[in-house]
């Protein structure tokens, strides 16, 4: 239930690319045709976005031809080929879903040059059998105008190596591996070869939960897309079999039973067990086509069930048919009667056999431990059910069949929808989570729809206090997407996955509330079985359940109900363009929110892509007033360019990919702004090139050894070649400042078990450290930063009950002092820093990443002088608000998120107090 997440990372194209699709002309609705008095809920078409193909063609009744529905199927796109504009050549049938009703729909996945295409789905559906088929409406993403190679340019291994790198928590990279998935195509204008890798480490601290799936560019080793994922799979050799050994011996030679065991608040309830030949018992259900087992895992790691189940591993057991009360305090009670719960409703109600469709077993796994405390938390790993142990605040977190239907529910959209976990379509998986998460308990406890609680999520955890205190989410909140859609980078919270669930579940929740509950759940199952797609977004996933509620025989009056709860909650075409900011934008719909801007004087460089992520990342300038098209600085030469910098006249920028001799490899570059040559600065095959930085003639970066990991400033002066800056032997650099012949960083070095960090300043001229400032002990330091001829940095304390702090010292090494001292009453974690010769800019999120989370709770920016002060609101969006980039006086630019997009922003001053 509860999410963790880290560092912001790439959203991609692969996501932007459909964003915000518009509703086209229904086919009866042809030009010149007066307008129905009483229109259609059910848009007959609906446009595909950076796609010729259509989102959603509805109103069909067409014979189609073909033996099988995927023959028919195929045989209907080639004769309509000029509607469609698929190539049913690039189809690969996934499978065929048979509705209760007899219809059936056929999923095809997409692909290019025998590449899949990441997200790409396209669904035909029919009624009708044998000759009489006929086909009635026709959707998905299929994305037309792909070109990009099908050939890696860059070698597997180095590969690898950056998807490893991509995990920027140094405790998260330990020991991680990387499962690599092959070639895959992001889509979006000409489309990107990209190799998928799944990266899973050993920390359960890091790891408890999630994986992470990242894409790696093919042909320029950029990090192309990266996000958390529900599916933890263990990458240990023993996992797999140990598991298949422990799941056989569940079950072998067990026999149906009944008894009683005590639930999580000590009653005592009816349990469906087996019976083991010596006489013992075990939580096994066999009275069901899926089989329902329970493991108490004893406190054990968490990370020992992740993928599969410990060779030793057996179910809850009981000498007698009546199980001890440590069967009810463990969780084991509830998880076994809750998979019950989640399988006869899906069953029974929906018709669907088990969650993964096929009768496969369900399993649940209870009390586990991290860290030896217990997990507060629950989730599908995508085998399996994983439950954290009870604690003096919460009981077991089996407890609430609500959460035990959410988490259940991620295993069916994973085997139907198959939404990706990141943006509007993680919301919309977590959405439909909620939905039937709260469906299943108020069905199976009989608490109707207008109780006061009916709405509530996960109110029966706590242990005390009242149930809507205690619940994670209520489905009633009345939140819009034009009001309350808190945009978000992937690396909070993937995207907003939690953050905007309830805009469209509160609208499927009013669903149920104005229609019958069992139609509302017909509806909303059908959607997610036959109509979403994996890239789907708010907009996509209206219309498939209009589309899922004309296939269920709606009448137009409920049809029109469907059509205004989603009105409600500000789910149509184009609500973007509604949410209200403070800032001025420079440069809409950047590709990327890793990679920061710059501005110097008036004039900004930022990384991007063409419009719709077409072509190769490159470097962009502008002018602070916005009184010009952006320019292209960067050779459209097919590597990635990115990661710029600018001292107001020139810009300095790094590039990634196969060079004119053919090797992989970076190289840095200077150009002009207002035109000229661009300049070869450096070039390496096995070193990362980071954190370039200009300041008149000078060129500074960083460069990072693939083989030895070790870090070091270099130097371009006047245009002369690039010389290493000399650090002691065991010594890093990072956070490079550059400016009027001084350059600073963050150095850091070991003295035994103790890492020592010390902003560090350096003559460029002299050729010598003038000083270091090393920050106390367990203190980290970050974001140096020179400015008004001071230098600047922050320093972070590992003890989370104590704040970061701004501090300022002289280039000489003048005692340091404290622009923003540290606070233990607001422990703020500063995690960006950049200033002028008047005023401090940085940002900070003001809480953690939970299902909970609020606007609040997201990175904003804040402002002082730079003689300290107090700190004022820069600006009052909304969204995240990230890599601040302060220009001259009080101005700031920004990477903002608050339209569900990443929008490069300004203020000329602070907004004050918001």
């Amino acid at each position: 239930m509860h999410q963790r997440s880290r560092s912001p990372k790439l959203l991609g194209a692969a996501i932007a690319a459909v964003l915000g699709l518009g509703l086209g002309v229904p086919p009866a609705a042809a030009a010149g045709a007066a307008p129905a008095a009483d229109p259609d809920p059910v848009p007959g078409l609906v446009a595909g976005t950076d796609t010729a193909a259509p989102q959603l063609v509805t109103g069909l009744a067409e014979p189609a031809a073909g033996g099988t529905p995927a023959d028919a199927a195929r045989a209907h796109l080639a004769a309509y080929r000029d509607r469609y504009r698929v190539d049913p050549a690039q189809l690969v049938e996934t499978g065929t879903e048979r509705a209760a009703d007899g219809r059936r729909t056929v999923r095809f996945t997409q692909q290019h040059g025998g590449v899949p295409v990441f997200g790409a789905a396209y669904l035909v559906h029919l009624a009708g059998e044998g000759g009489g088929q006929r086909v009635e409406s026709v959707g998905g993403k299929y994305f037309t105008g792909l070109t990009a190679p099908t050939v890696s340019s860059v070698p597997d291994e180095v590969l690898r190596r950056l998807a490893l790198a991509a995990i920027e928590d140094p405790a998260g990279r330990e020991g991680a591996t990387a499962e690599d998935h092959g070639p895959v195509v992001l889509p979006g204008g000409a489309g990107r070869l990209a190799r998928h890798f799944t990266v899973r480490g050993t920390d359960p601290a890091v790891w408890a939960a999630t994986a992470r799936e990242v894409f790696v560019d093919a042909t320029t080793g950029r990090l192309a897309l990266a996000y958390d994922v529900r599916a933890p799979y263990r990458a240990a050799a023993a996992a797999a079999p140990g598991g298949a050994v422990a799941a056989a011996a569940a079950t072998a030679a067990v026999e149906p039973a009944t008894g009683t065991a005590p639930d999580a608040l000590g009653r005592s309830v009816p349990v469906n067990v087996g019976r083991l030949p010596d006489g013992s018992y075990q939580l096994t259900d066999l009275t069901r086509p899926a089989v329902i087992t329970t493991y108490d895992a004893a406190g054990r790691e968490v990370l020992d069930f992740n993928g599969g189940l410990p060779a030793d591993a057996r179910p809850a057991a009981s000498a007698g048919p009546d199980f001890p009360a440590s069967t009810g305090t463990s969780g084991a009670t509830d998880a076994h009667l809750n998979a019950a719960a989640v399988d006869d409703f899906y069953r029974t109600r929906l018709g669907r056999a088990g969650i993964d469709g096929d009768n496969g077993p369900i399993t649940s796994v209870v009390n586990v431990t991290s860290f030896g405390e217990p997990l507060q938390n629950a989730y599908w790993d995508g085998q399996k059910m994983i439950y954290g142990g009870g604690t003096g605040t919460y009981h077991p977190f089996s407890a609430a069949r609500d959460v035990a239907g959410h988490e259940m529910t991620h295993g069916v959209v994973k085997h139907t929808a198959q939404l990706v976990y990141l943006g509007q379509s993680g919301a919309l998986d977590e959405a439909v989570a909620d939905y039937f998460g709260n469906a299943i308990e108020v069905t199976s406890r009989g608490i109707p729809m207008t109780d006061p609680r009916a709405a509530l999520l996960g109110e029966d955890l706590c242990r005390a206090g009242t149930p809507e205190a205690c619940a994670v989410r209520r489905l009633d909140d009345g939140r819009t997407t034009v009001a309350d859609y808190t945009g978000a980078p992937a690396g909070v919270d993937n995207g907003g996955v939690h953050l905007n669930s309830t805009i469209f579940s509160g609208a499927l929740w009013d669903i149920r509330r104005a229609l019958d509950p069992l139609t509302a759940d017909r509806l909303v199952y059908r959607a997610l079985a036959e109509y979403l797609t994996p890239l789907d977004d708010f907009v996509d996933a209206r219309g498939a359940v209009l589309a899922a509620g004309r296939a269920l025989g709606l009448d137009r009056a409920q049809l029109r109900t469907v059509a205004g709860a989603f009105d409600a909650h500000g789910i149509k075409a184009g609500w973007q363009r509604r949410i209200g900011v403070d800032s001025r934008s420079l440069l809409r719909e950047l590709s990327t929110e890793s990679i920061a801007p710059d501005a110097a004087a008036g004039r900004w460089v930022a990384a991007t892509t063409e419009k719709g992520g077409r072509g190769s990342l490159g470097v962009y300038a502008g002018s602070v007033t916005g009184s010009a098209e952006p320019v292209r600085l960067s050779p459209d030469d097919g590597r990635s360019h990115g990661w710029p910098a600018t001292d107001g006249t020139t810009a300095a920028w790094a590039a990634m990919g196969q060079g004119a001799n053919g090797q992989w490899g970076m190289e840095v570059f200077a150009r002009p702004l207002d035109g000229g040559p661009t300049r070869s600065v450096h070039s390496a095959a096995n070193q990362y090139l980071g954190d370039v930085r200009i300041s008149g003639a000078d060129v500074a970066f960083l460069s990072n050894d693939f083989g030895t990991g070790r870090t070091w400033p270099q130097l371009s002066r006047d245009g002369a070649p690039v010389t290493a800056v000399p650090l002691p032997d065991g010594h890093a650099a990072a956070d490079l400042t550059l400016k009027d012949g001084l350059l600073a960083w963050t150095e850091s070095w070991q003295v035994g078990e103790r890492t020592v960090s010390a902003p560090t300043v350096y003559s460029i001229a002299e050729g010598r450290t003038l000083a270091q400032y090393p920050a106390p002990d367990t203190t980290r330091v970050s974001g140096t930063r020179l400015a008004g001829g001071r230098l600047l940095w922050v320093e972070t304390p590992t003890d989370q009950s104590r704040g970061s702090s701004i501090r300022s010292g002289a280039p000489d090494g003048s005692a340091a002092v404290d622009v923003l001292p540290g606070s233990t009453t607001a422990p703020r974690r500063i995690t960006a820093l950049t200033a002028t010769d008047r005023a401090v800019t940085f940002g900070y999120a003001g809480g953690r990443v939970s299902d909970t989370m609020k606007n609040t709770d997201l990175p904003k920016l804040w402002q002082l002088p730079l003689t300290g002060g107090t700190p004022e609101r820069v600006s009052c969006n909304r969204g995240g608000q990230y890599a601040p980039v302060a220009d001259r006086g009080t101005r700031v630019l920004w990477l903002d998120a608050t339209a569900g997009r990443t929008d490069l922003v300004v203020r000329e001053r602070a907004a004050g107090t918001c």
